[in-house]
């Protein structure tokens, strides 16, 4: 069922959000992008005249009650962006009485569900790896389609809104569907846009397809990048992991992040973007600098930062962003492309003097997209970048989903999804 043929009209919706939002040390919301992003669903479910029932996690609490990860604190403040008052109830595993109360145009915000142990569907206080372990964990999926039938038991519609967990198949995200037939459970329409901009990369291409892919290791990015070379046309790979294809070709790196176990990795991919025929374009150049304090994002008093061959870099120093010529190239690649995913930064873009290649690369695919291009953004870092460079408004799409997105692009079916589109 699509969520805009449903009337929700004497119905109570269970829909589980993404409010894992930050918090400061007074419990105050700093960050209200996530509530405001579910605003859309939600709001069509009162305006129906539907009840609502919210249900979320905060934090990792592993099963157990931690006050501070409790979603009593942002209750005000989704009840603000809903212009309704939102009841709590206290315990998420026994809220029937308050959901049996619950009126159409009425909200309904449950407790972190990550509070029992049964949302995530591990087992807790018992060693991985032991007799024991094997033995709770069986016990504990029947201890999770128990809670999953006790959420769905408050309500008669099902909405999937939480594209950020879609690839953890929790009580609350995927084993829930299961008590509702096709008719009464659907994504919201944060869940819908997600799965149609993934679709509208990796299954409705426009060529040329171009992939930016960043960030510090190629470990945690291969399965991604295997997929992707089957897939696009030019493969831009930056940021750390730049220093591990140097490092492969017995470049000198310096004191830059390496992955020396993964070298034939590095390799690997080479072979396999020549094999399918895809550009792969590595950083030629890069930024230097013996004196990043980490812990600051600044540059130490007396440090150097030099430019330098990608394969050359001294002793002393580490590669931190890309190079002035690793930039003319990255744009020069993107330039004319009409489908376009970022996934990782160039360099250290927490630090504005090492945020220069990621910028490049960010109003390159602006440009692109002013072109008409399709630009995907994907990742936490990569959306740090274009909000720091204000370049939002002026890409397609941005995904909220972390994790969720990477497991998407790496071919990987997302439980979330799967439990509710079959």
């Amino acid at each position: 069922m699509k969520i805009d043929q449903f009337n929700f009209a004497g119905h109570k919706a269970i829909v589980r959000v993404d409010f894992n939002v930050p918090l400061d040390e007074n419990g105050n919301v700093t960050d209200d992008t996530r509530i405001r992003g579910a605003l859309p669903t939600l709001k069509k479910v009162l305006a129906d005249g539907g009840a609502l029932i919210m249900m979320s996690h905060m934090g990792k609490p592993k099963g157990k009650v931690k006050p501070a990860l409790s979603l009593s604190q942002i209750v005000n403040k989704v009840s603000e962006a809903l212009g309704v008052e939102v009841k709590f109830a206290k315990d998420a595993g026994n809220a029937d009485a308050e959901a049996a109360a619950l009126k159409g145009g009425e909200a309904l915000l449950l407790e972190n569900l990550r509070y029992y142990a049964e949302e995530e569907g591990k087992p807790v206080d018992v060693e991985k790896g032991t007799p024991e372990y094997d033995e709770a964990k069986k016990a504990m999926k029947e201890s999770q389609k128990k809670f999953a039938a006790k959420l769905a038991s408050y309500a008669d519609v099902y909405v999937n809104d939480a594209f950020g967990t879609a690839h953890r198949k929790h009580a609350s995200t995927a084993v829930i569907a299961d008590s509702f037939d096709a008719d009464h459970k659907m994504l919201g329409y944060l869940m819908e846009k997600e799965v149609k901009a993934v679709d509208n990369v990796l299954g409705n291409i426009k060529r040329p397809f171009v992939a930016i892919m960043g960030g510090s290791k190629v470990s945690s990015k291969i399965g991604i990048i295997e997929n992707l070379l089957g897939k696009v046309d030019k493969l831009i790979l930056c940021g750390g992991m730049t220093y591990t294809f140097a490092k492969a070709h017995n470049g000198e790196i310096g004191d830059s992040i390496v992955e020396l176990d993964k070298l034939d990795v590095a390799l690997g991919v080479e072979e396999l973007a020549k094999k399918n025929g895809v550009e792969l374009i590595l950083g030629s150049d890069c930024v230097a600098t013996n004196g990043l304090d980490f812990a600051t994002m600044s540059v130490k008093e007396g440090a150097e930062k030099i430019v330098c061959p990608a394969t050359a870099v001294p002793a002393g120093f580490e590669g931190v962003d890309a190079g002035p010529e690793s930039q003319k190239a990255f744009a020069e690649a993107i330039k004319g492309a009409k489908t376009i995913l970022w996934n990782g930064p160039a360099g250290v873009f927490e630090c504005d003097d090492f945020a220069v290649g990621s910028k490049a690369i960010g109003d390159a695919i602006a440009a692109a997209t002013a072109e008409g291009a399709f630009s995907l953004i994907g990742g936490g870092d990569s959306v740090a970048c274009v909000n720091k460079f204000g370049l939002a408004d002026q890409v397609s799409y941005i995904s909220t989903g972390g994790g969720a997105l990477l497991e998407a692009i790496e071919g990987k079916t997302l439980p979330g999804v799967a439990a509710i589109e079959g």
